[in-house]
Formats: structure tokens, sequence, C-alpha cells
């Protein structure tokens, strides 16, 4: 796949209107009124599904719109200067993708589909023209900017804090209570990315990935038929997950 800068234009789909959706109630307040509905759903844009691979918004492009998931999942790419890709955020159904770029006045990344995947389009302007008037979407904006930054600081610990397994174990405990939120099951779900895609994620090689599943199997915390996953044990999952690294530095940073 070749990540380039800028790209065209999006395609229009058609799609289920807002107030019959069933993932209504994850991206806009339960309190919107039918007349406030109407108004919110009178400036989406639905997409034509995407196919694995296939780009949504490129890097680059001015931020004008936010999306949001309507089925199947997303990945983001940040391409930096030197051409390497990083994966910053996995998107399921129902979560807002590119409020991160709202600063900036371009979108911070690529945002690709992980497999058959649909997404609306929402103008921000008139999204935040809504929102003046309307508190309740103010609010419910709010709390998605707040778990975009909860899932970035996250990551930061990840990466400086944890060990490769810790990582691992982590990673699958955060899509387990992403799961929940959505109504799924959070201890049987499929992993939409690659084993690939999650080493780059969590800054690790493709056979460490696989080396640790393949270790959390044999200890029979998780069961994992090819992307089909199973947590066998959510305690000890979770206490895996633990980092004392994390903790001695927390610890020595509130002696100080």
């Amino acid at each position: 796949m070749s990540l380039s800068p800028i790209g065209g234009p999006c395609r229009p789909g058609p799609g289920t209107h807002c107030r019959t959706c069933s993932l209504s109630s994850l991206c806009l307040p339960l309190a919107l009124n039918a007349q406030a509905m109407e108004d919110f759903d009178a400036i989406i844009r639905r997409r034509a599904p995407l196919v694995r691979g296939e780009v949504l918004c490129r890097q680059g492009e001015p931020f004008t719109q936010i999306f949001a998931v309507r089925s199947g999942s997303f990945k983001q790419v940040v391409l930096d200067q030197d051409g390497e890709e990083q994966i910053s955020h996995f998107h399921l159904p129902g979560e807002l993708m590119g409020l991160e770029s709202i600063e900036e006045g371009s979108h911070a990344g690529f945002i690709i589909a992980l497999e058959r995947s649909t997404a609306c389009e929402i103008p921000f302007h008139q999204l935040d023209a809504l929102a003046e008037r309307m508190p309740e979407l103010r609010n419910q904006l709010y709390r998605s900017m707040s778990r975009i930054m909860g899932d970035e600081h996250r990551l930061i610990r990840l990466l400086t804090c944890k060990s490769a397994d810790e990582r691992m174990a982590s990673f699958l405990l955060d899509l387990a209570r992403r799961f929940e939120r959505y109504g799924y099951s959070p201890e049987r779900f499929r992993l939409p990315m690659s084993r690939t895609d999650i080493g780059n994620y969590l800054g690790l090689a493709l056979e460490t990935v696989s080396r640790i599943l393949g270790r959390l199997q044999q200890q029979s915390l998780i069961a994992l038929d090819g992307r089909e996953l199973r947590i066998l044990q959510p305690e000890a999952l979770y206490q895996r997950s633990q980092s004392a690294n994390c903790r001695a530095r927390s610890a020595a940073v509130h002696q100080h």
C-alpha cells in the first residue's frame, strides 16, 4: 500500500439514518430529542463501503470533517518525515475518528480500513454550529476528545514503561474494555488487525508478537483461533499487564 500526503475526495454512499442506526447511542448523546436528531442527521454524509486497505482520509488533507465508524474497523497511520509508518489508533464501531486534528487544521494521519467497513462523515463546522445550541452534543464531543487523550496517554505508557508481555496484555484488555462498551462480549471477540499491525502499534517485532501470543495460550490466559480471541483468565491477564517498572517510577516521582 502506498501512502501519499494528499489524496482525492471522498465517495458518497447510501446509509442508515441516525435515528435508526443501532450505534447512535454510542456516537450521539442519548438526550437528543427528535428535532435535534433530525438536525444532526441532516449534516451527515454517508460514505460508500471501503474494502480492507482502502484509505478513508489522508494525512495532510485540510481538516473539515470527522468520521464515525458504522461497521468494521479502521487504523490511523502517521507517516513521519523519514517515510516511516506508525499506527497511532485503532477504531471500532461507534467511535469517532479525526478529533485529534482540530488544532492543527489538517488531518494528522491516514485513516485506513482494516476490513470491509463503513463510516459516516460529519462536517466539523456544521457540527460545531449545532453543538453551540445543543449542550448535550457539545458534552459528547468533549467526552470523545477525552477518550482520545486517554488513548494517547495509555500508548505512551505502553511504549515507555512496560515490557513486551505487559504491552500485549494491556492491549488485549483495552480491546476487551472497548468491545464491552459497545455491547459486545469482553471475553470473546475477533481481532480486526493483523499481527504486523499489532507489532507496529506496540513497538514490537512480528516475531515477538507471535511468541507472546503463543506463550499466553500455553499458560491458558487466552485461546486464539486465527483472529478469534477468547480471554480465559481476565484477572490473570490483568496482573500480567501491570508494570513494576511503571509503579517504581511513579513511587519515585511522588517521593520528590
